[in-house]
């Protein structure tokens, strides 16, 4: 008999138990489905047998990793399903999942084939009735040598080019009766898991549409259309570079074309950031540019770079810090766990900062204040602006795209930009790479480089961070004037020699030793690239050091 602590209680169970059968007794006292275990702080999925004493707490699918598991889960079914429609109706079969947007997935039929409603249809009656046979996942492990041939022989290319370069023997692989496949994370039990989803047509393919708020109902499809169409252009631009998923970016880095990748990329990015700068100088209206978005989007150097190209347009870019116009910190709001909110709109003196912005549109000289993080408190140190003729404000934070930051400024004063790193890069055709991870990354090195704080500090305060995003910035994306991404194709693999020491200093008794885990296995698929073929202006240098701008 095995000792199980679970809720303070001890519990006991006999050898070969599964985890699914505990879940199973304690399921009633919870709202949402269990579909993975803490067993000793290590994850496990629910078919596994507990292996000896230990404590146990459940995850559903509301927290982070089992709404993972759930959604990459739904993912395999739907595959399964896709395949099933194909053999029926005699058509080579393949679907790609290619972006994360919002509370769904979009995907593509093989050879960009069109989507139908009949189709779709289908589809879901399909992937219902795998749910309602409660087919089991099942997991092994098999030689990585043995899974690049098995994959080669499935035409799934793209797995074959990525376990290449593999650095462990064996991996797992997963399976929905003699459908395989490979995932990257942990999965549900069984297919019974998975009935609440939706699929509804969009732009050249379809999305998959999870639950959001509620585990047990999908919400209506919110179409980001700006946001879909940067994804997109971003990613036929690595389509176009032949670096379209992690194996074939390692391609570039053995076969010795990291560099000319690296330069390619930079010049683009530039280029695109010219053609702003000439759109906002061909509107002599445009006095204030508003740049927001999410952590670690490179908002400092993109405004940087931007004001060089205004310079070059002949006009004359004053940047301007909304964190300067925090108020007093003992007058910050407090967030539902009583700490400083400086994410919120009320942690900005609104009503100084319009006074003084519609003063400088009026021509006034206005003093500037200077936020003194050290005091927590507001000053002026003498530094005292005017608008001329050529001159623009190009102010940076997180609430420059909510006209309520700006209530008094015309319309036809502002640009607003929106930007974020989109990763366009995936691990395989069926494993998107989330541009959630590739933004904590960055944080987590330039956190350890500019404030000396480690990787297991910045695991603790993104739940923090990303609730602020969802609040504060990503309801209001869609109603800039412009959308940049500023992703680069080969920064995780330059990140990777900054990133993996970082993580690997995470104790692993901590409860942030498993996302510290689960980075170090994602950076494991990326061959490293040393950084000095970075440009000193690059967005990257402001995480990695380096930078030619004061960032």
């Amino acid at each position: 008999m095995y000792r199980l602590i679970i809720n303070e209680k001890e519990y006991q169970y006999p050898e070969h138990t599964t985890f699914l059968t505990v879940a199973q007794q304690f399921q009633k006292e919870y709202d949402d489905d269990i579909v993975l275990v803490l067993y000793n702080n290590r994850l496990r999925e629910l078919n596994k047998e507990i292996p000896g004493d230990g404590t146990v707490s459940f995850v559903t699918v509301m927290e982070n990793a089992g709404r993972k598991a759930y959604r990459r889960s739904l993912t395999l079914l739907m595959q399964r399903a896709v395949y099933n429609l194909a053999k029926e109706r005699g058509t080579t079969w393949q679907v790609k999942v290619l972006h994360s947007i919002g509370n769904a997935y979009y995907c593509e039929l093989g050879e960009k084939e069109p989507v139908t409603e009949e189709y779709l249809c289908a589809l879901k009656e399909e992937m219902t009735r795998i749910v309602r046979e409660k087919l089991p996942i099942q997991k092994r492990s098999i030689h990585t040598e043995d899974a690049v041939k098995l994959f080669a022989e499935l035409g799934m290319k793209d797995k074959e080019k990525l376990f290449r370069y593999r650095r462990s023997s064996r991996m797992n692989i997963y399976s929905i009766g003699n459908y395989v496949d490979y995932f990257y994370g942990y999965m549900v039990p069984d297919t019974g898991y998975l009935q609440y989803f939706d699929l509804e047509c969009y732009e050249e393919g379809f999305v998959l549409i999870f639950p959001k708020k509620n585990s047990r109902q999908t919400e209506p499809f919110v179409p980001s259309h700006k946001l879909f169409h940067v994804l997109k252009e971003s990613a036929d631009w690595g389509e176009m570079m032949g670096i379209d998923t992690v194996g074939a970016l390692n391609d570039a880095v053995t076969q010795g074309r990291i560099q000319d990748v690296i330069l390619v990329q930079e010049a683009l990015m530039e280029q695109r950031i010219g053609k702003i700068a000439e759109q906002i100088a061909e509107q002599r209206s445009k006095k204030f540019v508003m740049i927001a978005g999410p952590s670690s989007s490179g908002k400092t150097t993109f405004s940087h770079r931007l004001s060089i190209q205004l310079m070059a347009q002949g006009l004359h870019p004053h940047p301007i810090a909304l964190d300067d116009y925090y108020v007093n910190r003992v007058d910050t709001p407090l967030d539902e766990d009583g700490e400083y909110d400086f994410e919120c709109l009320e942690a900005i003196d609104i009503e100084t900062f319009n006074r003084d912005m519609t003063a400088l549109l009026n021509g006034q000289e206005v003093e500037m204040p200077t936020y003194n993080f050290k005091t927590g408190k507001r000053e002026y140190r003498g530094n005292r602006k005017k608008l001329g003729k050529n001159d623009i404000l190009v102010i940076e934070g997180i609430h420059g795209l909510n006209d309520k930051l700006s209530y008094s400024l015309p319309h036809s004063s502002k640009l607003k930009i929106y930007i974020s790193a989109l990763t366009q890069l995936n691990i395989d055709e069926h494993n998107n790479l989330s541009t959630t991870d590739g933004r904590l990354i960055r944080r987590m090195v330039r956190d350890a480089r500019t404030r000396n704080i480690t990787a297991r500090d910045t695991f603790a305060r993104w739940n923090s961070v990303r609730r602020g995003e969802e609040k504060h910035i990503f309801p209001f994306q869609e109603e800039a004037d412009i959308m940049f991404n500023s992703a680069l194709i080969y920064e995780i693999a330059v990140l990777k020699q900054y990133a993996e020491p970082l993580l690997f200093s995470v104790d692993k008794d901590c409860p942030e030793y498993l996302e510290a885990k689960r980075m170090l296995k994602f950076l494991d698929y990326f061959l490293p690239v040393p950084s000095e073929d970075v440009g000193k202006n690059s967005i990257l240098r402001e995480f990695i050091g380096g930078s030619c701008f004061h960032v």
